[in-house]
């Protein structure tokens, strides 16, 4: 239906720029749908992998992948075909194409297309910590993380959590909801690093009513409702003051021009 929101989920045990450019190549085909790309770079584990295709799973996403390890690239189809997402394998037909051709068996070594930096496993451990400590599943996190991000639920978190990842920071963040408990483990944060994420009622609204449409649900619920989102904005609000945090507006910001707003105002680099 033209009017739902897919999700699409590029994978890749390297950089996934070949999955990106694949997907989108094939999505342009198709300017009615509306489509959501979220990249998941540096997969190079079980429990990473896992994580992320339970999430996958939850938002009824579109999986492609670009791994080169087998192993990752089986658990991958394996866990895809149990919970009927749909799949998409780009590199091992490629591959064995090759290796069919040659005779000679692939060196099964990602990213050798690219230089890795000093800092490679850093971003695959923060990866894997943004996986980990998404939607404060576990408050231990906050006081781990260098970056800790707080807001209500559409505003963001866990793809600039993702973002933040690729460059090496380690996030947690915090799904902020009226009335609810805040934990204590926040309180004890150096306010420097947390982050208010907050919006417009007017982009909340519009963002959560398709939303609930790409679920086939009712847009008119009280998840949408103005008024209700409006309670939910003043309680944020009221909480960032409290912590003392910088508070930004993603209204009209890409998840680029926001981490780079958090990034600059770090004092160090992440660890």
């Amino acid at each position: 239906m033209a009017d739902q929101e897919y999700k699409v989920f590029i994978i890749s045990d390297s950089v996934g720029d070949t999955g990106d450019q694949v997907a989108r190549a094939a999505a342009a085909q198709f300017p009615d749908a509306t489509l959501h790309f979220s990249k998941y770079p540096f997969t190079q584990t079980q429990s990473l992998l896992d994580g992320i295709l339970k999430k996958a799973h939850r938002e009824h996403a579109l999986v492609f992948s670009t791994f080169v390890n087998s192993e990752l690239n089986q658990f991958a189809a394996q866990i895809c075909k149990k919970n009927e997402i749909q799949y998409y394998d780009i590199l091992t037909p490629a591959l064995n194409i090759f290796e069919n051709a040659t005779g000679l068996e692939p060196a099964n070594k990602p990213g050798r297309r690219h230089s890795l930096n000093d800092n490679y496993f850093d971003k695959i451990a923060a990866m894997e910590f943004a996986v980990t400590y998404d939607d404060g599943k576990d408050p231990a996190g906050f006081l781990k993380a260098d970056i800790v991000l707080l807001g209500v639920s559409r505003t963001s978190k866990t793809p600039l959590s993702l973002y933040l990842a690729n460059k090496g920071y380690k996030v947690a963040n915090l799904p902020l909801v009226p009335q609810a408990s805040i934990p204590d483990e926040i309180w004890k944060v150096d306010h420097n690093k947390i982050f208010g994420l907050t919006t417009t009622t007017e982009v909340l609204n519009g963002i959560r009513r398709q939303r609930m449409i790409s679920y086939g649900l009712n847009p008119d619920s009280s998840y949408s409702n103005s008024d209700s989102i409006k309670t939910e904005l003043k309680f944020a609000d009221d909480l960032f003051k409290k912590v003392g945090c910088l508070v930004i507006n993603t209204a009209n910001k890409s998840i680029e021009e926001t981490a780079t707003i958090i990034m600059e105002s770090l004092e160090d680099d992440p660890q």
